[in-house]
């Protein structure tokens, strides 16, 4: 176990190496997208308790999350909604989306 029991969060050199080690665990991946089949790079280590709830900043109450689950367990977390819509490239924010699942399609020429 590392990292800090006090309540407060790691920061500077110390922050970056347990975020690198924390990143390292799950090889960069996101958590919730492998446990739902799909390859995602993870980009915030999450604190499964939030520090702005009490939780610690040690490795055993993080978790390695893409943008989009970070988002929604955040909001979550906190009593909001998830947020729906596109983002700027059009495709759905949404990673349980059927496009963001197998990828938008390509409509087919008709002879």
């Amino acid at each position: 176990m590392q990292g800090n029991r006090m309540g407060d969060r790691i920061r500077g050199s110390a922050g970056v190496k347990a975020r690198r080690r924390r990143l390292a665990r799950t090889g960069g991946l996101c958590e919730i997208c492998a446990a739902r089949g799909r390859v995602t790079l993870a980009t915030a280590v999450d604190h499964v308790h939030p520090l702005a709830l009490g939780g610690e900043d040690v490795d055993e109450n993080t978790r390695n999350l893409c943008s989009n689950c970070h988002r929604d367990v955040t909001a979550e977390q906190f009593g909001f909604e998830k947020v729906s819509g596109c983002d700027a490239s059009g495709l759905p924010v949404d990673p349980d989306h059927p496009w963001n699942r197998h990828g938008p399609t390509t409509p087919q020429a008709k002879d």
